[in-house]
C-alpha cells in the first residue's frame, strides 16, 4: 500500500519558501522568502515573517463551499444580467461572512506566537499582505489588486485582517483585471504574508525601479520616497522626492552617482494612529520635512545597491518598495517584483509622437510615457461616477487608487492633481499604455469640462496640457534598419529632462550640451545674485532667489548642485561615450534677464561681439560665476564618476585668451589632462580658423559653430530677417573655411566636430563635411534618423570616387 502524501502545512516561515513555491504562497511571498534565503547574507533586510498558504485558502473555500456561488455570480456578469459592483460587492459579502476553519485558526496563531517568541515581543505589530498565485508575474504584476492591512496586533484583529485578504481577491478592479488578463477567477489563489511590521509613521517609504520606467533607460535605479507611510506614493496623494542612480558606477565606494535629485511636494504625510478606524491618518509634515530631502545620500546608495543587487540575482528588471524605520533609521525591502512595462518593449523599436500644432499652454505635470493625446476633459471625483464617462476622454482627477482602474481602461488619458512616477496613476498608466501628466496642480479647478485639450507628453519630463485638440503624428523607427556611417554621428541635447529619451539612438555620444541651458531651466538666478546677494535691492528678486535656494545650506550650493545634476543627468544618458559640455555663453542681456541679473550686467550696443565667451570667465567682472561653473563639472567627473564629460570653450578669440580661461579653469580644480580631462574650443570665430596650429597646442579638439562662423565669415547677422537670403552655412567662403580647419587640425592629430545646426537642416551640408573629413556630426535628436542616410550615402560617394 501506497504511503499517503504528506500533509502540506497551512501556515510556512518566509525564511522556507523561495521562488519555486509561487503555487504555494503566491508571487509576493515568495519573492520575500527567496531574498532572506539568499540575499539576507549580504545585507539586505526584509522582515521576518510567516505565510498562510494556497493551500489555507482552498481549506477556507471548500469549508464554506463558496465556489458555486462565486462562479454564478462571475457568469450573470458575464452575460451583462448584473454589474461589476454588484457581482463583486455579492461574492465579497460571502466571503467576509464565513467562518475561518479550525485548522486555518490554529495554524495561524501557532505561527503568530512563534514570530512574537522569535522577537521577543507580546501581540507584536504585523503587516498582513494578500500574494495571489497569479501575481508579481514578468508578464502581469497584478499590482495594487488585493488589499493589505498594516500595524494588526494581537490574533483577533490578525484573523480579521486574514479574512478581508480572501475577499480582496474579489474587489472590482481584481476582476476587472483578471478578465483583462484572462485569468481564470477559480484558479487563482490567495496566500497571505504576516511579517513584522516597520513603523515608517517618522521614518519614511516608497518605491524603486531598476530602470526608468519612463524612458526605458536600463541603467539607473530610479527612487521615489515620501515621509510617512509608504502608501502615500502609491496613492498619488503627495509628489514623492525623486533620485536617479547610475548603476554601473556604483560599483566604486568612493564615487557618488547619484544623477537626480527632486525635491517633491509633501504637506502632509501618513502615520499610524490605534484609535483610529483603519490604523492611520493623514497628518501635517513639518516645515523642514516640506524642505527637505526624505533621502540622505549614503541612504540613496544604500537603496541603488540593494535593487541593483536584487535585479542581478532575479535576472530582470524589478520593482521594489522599500521602507525605512522611525525609531531605528534602518532600511528595509518590503516587496520586490518584476517590472512588467517598461521592461518588456521592444529595445530596438523608438515610437516618437510630435505635435503638429500648438495651442495654449493650460497646464503642466510630470510625464508618464512619451505619447500624445487628445479628448475632452472629463473631471471625476468619484470613481462610481463612471457609469456615464465617455469613451476616450481625458480623466481628470485628484488622485487615483485602484478602485478607479476599470474607468482608466476607458479614457485616453489620465491627468492628476497630485502623484508621482510611482503613484497609482502612474503605474497603471503605463500598463493600460496611455499617457498621463501626475502632479498637475490644481487641474481638477482649472481644466475646462467637456472642453477638448491635448496631453502632451513628448517633449521630456514634463507633461504639457494645451487647449484644443491638436493634430500630432506617431512614427515608429526600427532602430536595427538605420546604416551605421563610419563618420561619429553625435547628439545636441539642450535640457537634461529629455536627455534619457534618446538613450536608444545609435550615437556616439553628445557633441553639444549647453550650460546655459540648464542654468535657465533648472536654476533661473544669476551667480553673481548668489556669490553677492547683499547687491540685491529689490525685494520680490530677493524673496524669490530665497524661495529658489530653500532647503540649501547656502545659495552657492543650489548652484553648483543643481548645475552638476543636470550635468550629471546628460552624462549618465550616454556612459561611457563622451559627452561634450559648453561653458556658459549668454549675452550680456541674456544674463541680465536672469533673475537677480541687472546688478551686475550692464547694456552692451553689439551683445553678439561683446562680453561673451572666454572674455566673461577671466574677467573680473564674472571670473567667480564662472568658478562656480568649473566646480560643478568638477564634481560631476571625480564625484559622481562621470569622467566621460569633456568641457568646451566658445567665443576664444585669441590663444592668449585661450591660455588666460586654462589659468582659471585650474586655479578651480580643472587643469587640461589631469584625470583625463580634455579641453575642447568652439570654432566659430575666422581666428580660430586661422590660427588653427596654435589652438591646436592649447585644445584637444575643436568644434565647429557653423551659426556664428558663418556671420562673421559673410559679415551678417544671424538674427537680422532683412539679411536672412544671405544667411548660408553652404556659402563657398563658410565651406572652404571649416574645410581648412578641419586639415590643419588634423595636421595637429586633433579632432573636428560639428555642433551647429545646418547639418541638421540641410542634408547636403553633412555631406559636405563628410567628403572634408569630419570626425564627428551633431545632431538635434530628431533629425538623426533622416542625417544618417545623407551620412552614408556621402561616404559611399567618396569610396566609389577613390576607386574610379
Amino acid at each position: 500500500m501506497a504511503n499517503p502524501e504528506p500533509t502540506r502545512p497551512l501556515a510556512i516561515d518566509l525564511e522556507r519558501v523561495s521562488n519555486t513555491d509561487v503555487s504555494l504562497v503566491g508571487g509576493k511571498n515568495a519573492s520575500l522568502g527567496e531574498m532572506i534565503q539568499r540575499l539576507g547574507s549580504e545585507g539586505i533586510r526584509v522582515p521576518p515573517g510567516f505565510a498562510l498558504t494556497a493551500d489555507a485558502y482552498r481549506e477556507f473555500m471548500a469549508a464554506n463551499q463558496l465556489q458555486p456561488t462565486i462562479r454564478q455570480r462571475l457568469d450573470e456578469l458575464a452575460a451583462g444580467k448584473i454589474t461589476l459592483m454588484e457581482a463583486g460587492k455579492t461574492i465579497r459579502d460571502a466571503l467576509l461572512l464565513a467562518p475561518l476553519p479550525e485548522t486555518l485558526i490554529t495554524a495561524l496563531t501557532s505561527a503568530y506566537n512563534q514570530l512574537c517568541a522569535r522577537l521577543n515581543q507580546t501581540n507584536v505589530a504585523v503587516a498582513v499582505r494578500s500574494s495571489a498565485t497569479a501575481e508579481d508575474l514578468p508578464e502581469a504584476s497584478f499590482a495594487g489588486q488585493q488589499a493589505s492591512f498594516l500595524n494588526i496586533c494581537g490574533i483577533d484583529d490578525l484573523l480579521t485582517a486574514c479574512r478581508q485578504c480572501y475577499a480582496s481577491l474579489f474587489t472590482d478592479r481584481a476582476i476587472s483585471y483578471r478578465e483583462a488578463q484572462g485569468f481564470d477567477h477559480l484558479q487563482v489563489a490567495l496566500s497571505i504574508g504576516v511579517q513584522e511590521m516597520v513603523d515608517a509613521s517618522e521614518g519614511a517609504a516608497g518605491v524603486m525601479f531598476t530602470l526608468d520606467p519612463e524612458s526605458g533607460f536600463p541603467d539607473a535605479v530610479v527612487i521615489n520616497a515620501a515621509w510617512g507611510l509608504g502608501e502615500a506614493v502609491v496613492q498619488g496623494r503627495v509628489i514623492a522626492d525623486r533620485y536617479m542612480v547610475y548603476k554601473p558606477l556604483l560599483a566604486h565606494s568612493h564615487l557618488s552617482p547619484i544623477f537626480d535629485k527632486t525635491l517633491g511636494s509633501q504637506k502632509e504625510r501618513l502615520v499610524y494612529q490605534q484609535d483610529n478606524g483603519d490604523g492611520v491618518i493623514w497628518t501635517n509634515t513639518s516645515p523642514e520635512q516640506c524642505s527637505s530631502f526624505v533621502l540622505s545620500d549614503s541612504d540613496t546608495l544604500q537603496l541603488a545597491r540593494w535593487a541593483q543587487r536584487i535585479e542581478q540575482h532575479y535576472g530582470c528588471a524589478m520593482d521594489i518598495e522599500w521602507v525605512r524605520g522611525g525609531a531605528s533609521g534602518a532600511l528595509y525591502i518590503v516587496q520586490a517584483r518584476p517590472e512588467t512595462v517598461a521592461s518588456q518593449k521592444p529595445r530596438l523599436l523608438l515610437s516618437r509622437y510630435q505635435l503638429k500644432g500648438r495651442g495654449k499652454l493650460l497646464l503642466e505635470g510630470s510625464s508618464v510615457g512619451s505619447a500624445i493625446a487628445s479628448g475632452p476633459v472629463r473631471i471625476i471625483r468619484n470613481p462610481e461616477e463612471q457609469a456615464d464617462f465617455p469613451e476616450g476622454s481625458i480623466l481628470v482627477a485628484e488622485h487615483t487608487d485602484p478602485d478607479w482602474v476599470p474607468l482608466m481602461r476607458r479614457a485616453a488619458a489620465v491627468i492628476t492633481n497630485t502623484g508621482g512616477p510611482t503613484s497609482h496613476a502612474a503605474i497603471v498608466c503605463r500598463e493600460l499604455k496611455i499617457p498621463a501628466a501626475v502632479g498637475a496642480v490644481g487641474a481638477t479647478e482649472s481644466l475646462p469640462e467637456g472642453e477638448a485639450v491635448t496631453l502632451s507628453c513628448a517633449e521630456g519630463a514634463t507633461a504639457k496640457i494645451y487647449a484644443g485638440s491638436l493634430p500630432f503624428e506617431e512614427t515608429a523607427i526600427d532602430l536595427s534598419k538605420l546604416p551605421q556611417p563610419r563618420t561619429q554621428v553625435n547628439i545636441n541635447i539642450a535640457i537634461p529632462d529629455s536627455a534619457l529619451q534618446w538613450w536608444q539612438l545609435p550615437v556616439g555620444g553628445i557633441g553639444l550640451a549647453r550650460i546655459e541651458f540648464i542654468v535657465s531651466s533648472l536654476i533661473g538666478v544669476h551667480p553673481l545674485a548668489l556669490l553677492q546677494p547683499e547687491r540685491i535691492e529689490d525685494k520680490r528678486e530677493q524673496l524669490a532667489i530665497a524661495k529658489l535656494v530653500k532647503g540649501y545650506p547656502d545659495p552657492v550650493t543650489f548652484f553648483i548642485d543643481r548645475l552638476a545634476l543636470g550635468l550629471a543627468k546628460l552624462a549618465a544618458s550616454q556612459y561611457p561615450r563622451p559627452v561634450i559640455v559648453r561653458f556658459s555663453d549668454f549675452k550680456t542681456n541674456e544674463y541680465g534677464n536672469l533673475l537677480g541679473g541687472g546688478p551686475f550686467e550692464s547694456p552692451e550696443s553689439n551683445p553678439m561681439l561683446g562680453l561673451r565667451g572666454a572674455a566673461r570667465y577671466y574677467s573680473e567682472r564674472y571670473r567667480k560665476g564662472f568658478g562656480l561653473e568649473c566646480q560643478a563639472i568638477k564634481r560631476v567627473r571625480e564625484q559622481f564618476g562621470f569622467d566621460n564629460v569633456i568641457v568646451m570653450i566658445p567665443f576664444c578669440r585669441t590663444p592668449t585668451e585661450a591660455d588666460r580661461v586654462l589659468e582659471v579653469m585650474a586655479e578651480n580644480g580643472l587643469e587640461r589632462g589631469k584625470n583625463g580631462l580634455e579641453v575642447y574650443v568652439m570654432c566659430e570665430i575666422p581666428s580660430n580658423v586661422v590660427l588653427a596650429d596654435q589652438f591646436s597646442e592649447r585644445f584637444d579638439g575643436f568644434s565647429i559653430g557653423s551659426n556664428d562662423l558663418t556671420q562673421l565669415v559673410l559679415g551678417v547677422d544671424r538674427d537680422s530677417a532683412e539679411l536672412a537670403y544671405l544667411f548660408d552655412a553652404r556659402d563657398e567662403a563658410v565651406k572652404r573655411m571649416i574645410s581648412q580647419v578641419i586639415e590643419v587640425a588634423h595636421h595637429y592629430g586633433r579632432k573636428v566636430g560639428i555642433c551647429g545646426q545646418a547639418p541638421s537642416d540641410h542634408p547636403d551640408f553633412a555631406a559636405f563635411l563628410v567628403q572634408a573629413g569630419i570626425d564627428s556630426i551633431s545632431l538635434n535628436p530628431d533629425s538623426v534618423v533622416s542625417t544618417l542616410g545623407a551620412i552614408a550615402e556621402a561616404e559611399k560617394t567618396l569610396v566609389r570616387n577613390a576607386s574610379n
